[in-house]
């Protein structure tokens, strides 16, 4: 079996556009780094570990990443480019693909548990794609919000076919985990 559970998970609270000279460079504020620690210990206790943890470059998603980290959620983080803002959706489905040829699951009835942390819309969209096929600018991530989608096996299916047939199971804002 090569099933995925897909978690996209948005950056916690931020310092405001414009603040910075380099938006890349705008880091969690300290609401936002409280608000995403108790996302992430409540993220532990209901889903328990990942497998691995993708991060934008982004100082903001990088510092979220490392909460997720430091909470227990994940110890394989690794930043990748097309997590940035207007990052490629293609490149991430690739990276899911290689990542499922490359791994070994000890129980073959269990999903592999990935995160991705990275910005909105994109989160957005990428839910949607993999969803309904298409963009409707319908899944708005809050700060710290996460979605969760079922990948059906991607070594049954080629990439090319996974939009449109992901299965929503986790859509939450973080004030319910709060």
């Amino acid at each position: 079996m090569g099933m995925i559970e897909l978690y996209l998970i948005r950056h916690g609270i931020a310092a405001e556009r414009g603040t910075y000279a380099n938006d890349a460079d705008r880091p969690l504020t300290t609401t936002g780094i409280k608000r995403t620690q108790q996302v992430a210990q409540r993220l532990v206790e209901l889903l328990g570990r990942f497998d691995y943890l993708l991060t934008s470059p982004l100082v903001r998603a990088q510092q979220t990443a490392d909460i997720l980290r430091r909470q227990g959620l994940c110890d394989r983080v690794e930043q990748v480019d097309w997590l940035s803002p207007d990052g490629a959706f293609d490149q991430g489905l690739a990276w899911l693909a290689a990542w499922l040829e490359t791994t070994q699951t000890p129980d073959a009835d269990s999903p592999q548990r990935i995160a991705f942390v990275g910005h909105q819309p994109d989160l957005g969209y990428w839910a949607e794609r993999l969803v309904w096929g298409q963009t409707k600018g319908a899944i708005v991530l809050k700060k710290a919000g996460i979605v969760g989608i079922l990948l059906p096996d991607l070594t049954q299916k080629p990439i090319r076919q996974l939009s449109g047939n992901g299965q929503l199971i986790w859509l939450t804002s973080p004030k319910l985990l709060l």
